[in-house]
């Protein structure tokens, strides 16, 4: 049998992320041919164009979205077989460089999307069980938890590989629960635990056997087209890291923002409500920030004072972040 060459294509993937009016929000991209799965903004790396991925990833960008990056980051090389395949397809296989990217809305960026069939979208319509801004989700106790304690208490499928922990000891060790507390950082943990047992449309969409069982599977957020809503969640899980020892919230910030408006940032990225008092503390004791003398009315209420970011400060110690949340 003669031996067969796959030919491979390498593609950048970005999970381009701003906040805007309390929401963490991220391009997306529709598919023409359909509406009902989105994506993340997909290019090719031209290694004859762009010396780098990063260049190339500013570049395309750029072009497409009129967004101009702040911070970037690579995530993870995205290599799977299989992964950017459907029916019948024969064509090359992909691999991905996923990429974080934070920026700042423009004016204009909604309508440049919309030429590019791209919008804003805010990422916990793909991940509703991450926001415990207002308390702890429903969906939890109501659909999630209920499914995985069924799924645990089954028998590992054929030829399953043994894992060091239960199926019960993951479960509770990704969502909280007797012997943990829920930890946001754990938002990859979580989608790829929901994914193994079945429970979301990717799994029933890629044949897993756990999902092919069930007869119905409860609605745990939007799909999106091959393993972008993984890439979603390694961002995610990235950030919300990130938070803690880095000034990466600033890459999101105006030049010029009030307090409130910084603690409403960081609750929408971490998924958690922040006591106004512990939060004011937080940043006075990181030294993160400095007035600028000026004050907003954008409220409606008593003037707030400005603040913008205290750049000396990336010279002076080596993690100056907001450690808020788990871990």
């Amino acid at each position: 049998m003669p031996h067969r060459h796959a030919s491979i294509e390498i593609g950048l993937n970005a999970v381009i992320v701003s906040v805007a009016d309390g929401v963490p929000q991220i391009v997306h991209v529709n598919d023409p041919n359909d509406a009902t799965q989105d994506g993340l903004p997909f290019g090719p790396f031209d290694p004859i164009r762009h010396r780098t991925f990063e260049i190339g990833l500013r570049t395309w960008v750029e072009d497409q979205t009129a967004l101009r990056l702040g911070y970037i980051e690579q995530l993870y090389t995205f290599g799977d077989r299989g992964r950017h395949r459907v029916t019948g397809d024969e064509g090359p296989h992909v691999v991905s460089v996923g990429y974080l990217a934070l920026t700042r809305q423009t004016p204009d960026s909604e309508e440049t999307l919309a030429k590019h069939n791209s919008a804003w979208r805010s990422w916990y319509d793909y991940f509703p069980w991450e926001d415990w801004r207002n308390g702890r989700p429903p969906l939890l106790d109501s659909a999630i938890l209920p499914a995985l304690d069924a799924w645990a208490e089954e028998p590992p499928a054929a030829g399953e590989p043994p894992r060091a922990l239960s199926r019960k000891e993951r479960m509770h060790l990704a969502f909280g629960g007797e012997t943990a507390n829920w930890d946001e950082e754990r938002a990859l943990e979580r989608f790829e635990l929901l994914y193994e047992a079945g429970l979301i449309g990717e799994a029933k969409r890629d044949g897993r056997a756990a999902a092919q069982r069930r007869a119905e599977l409860p609605f745990l957020g939007t799909p999106m087209r091959f393993d972008h809503r993984r890439v979603l969640a390694t961002a995610i899980s990235r950030l919300r890291g990130k938070l803690k020892y880095r000034p990466v919230i600033f890459e999101l910030m105006p030049e010029q923002f009030t307090l409130t408006e910084l603690q409403t940032s960081v609750e929408a990225i971490s998924g958690r409500h922040l006591h106004k008092q512990n939060f004011r503390r937080l940043v006075e004791n990181a030294d993160l920030v400095e007035a600028t003398g000026a004050t907003s009315t954008a409220t409606g209420g008593r003037p707030a004072a400005l603040f913008r970011f205290r750049q000396q400060l990336l010279s002076e110690r080596p993690a100056p972040g907001l450690r808020v949340g788990g871990r």
